[in-house]
């Protein structure tokens, strides 16, 4: 039995062009799609996203007290406009229940299909963790070995300091 996969779930998951980069919020471009989408729900009132948020949806971040956040870089730190990031979040969180509800359809009408598509996954993952964990080990065991190396030439430098006499002062 196979279940048709909806229009807008095919186009999900096709290759699209590279955009230019730009000031993203869940990985979505926010000028050139974010913005683009709350004018166009607002007009069809759909949603209420605050005119000033759509005209100027970054904002400087500040503290309680006023004064104005800086990133560890130096400069300001940026934020989404409130109304516009509640907005945002709420698309997201309906996406994320959206294919869920998808996933789990699929799985009630499919189930042997699914639990296949499971099976064949965890074959074709499995040489890829091996390697995975002999390369996470063999790393472990060379910075290990760094350490125990850097630790010991330390500990050799301090000896020496410690056993060496001080001079004795020469009279004049």
């Amino acid at each position: 039995m196979t279940t048709k996969v909806p229009a807008y779930i095919t186009s999900l998951v096709k290759p699209t062009q590279k955009a230019p980069p730009a000031r993203r919020v869940w990985s979505v471009d926010l000028e050139g799609t974010w913005v683009p989408f709350f004018t166009a729900t607002n007009v069809t009132k759909a949603t209420e996203v605050p005119p000033e948020d759509l005209g100027a949806p970054l904002r400087l971040a500040k503290a309680k007290d006023g004064q104005v956040r800086f990133g560890q870089n130096g400069r300001p730190t940026l934020r989404v406009a409130p109304k516009l990031n509640e907005a945002i979040t709420s698309v997201r969180e309906n996406f994320i229940a959206g294919l869920h509800a998808f996933t789990g359809q699929v799985m009630k009408e499919n189930k042997d299909g699914y639990k296949a598509e499971v099976q064949k996954a965890q074959r074709a993952g499995e040489p890829i963790i091996v390697a995975m964990q002999k390369d996470v080990a063999e790393a472990v065991a060379a910075y290990e070995a760094a350490q125990a190396a850097q630790e010991s030439e330390a500990v050799s430098e301090a000896q020496s300091i410690i056993s060496t006499p001080a001079p004795e002062p020469v009279a004049a």
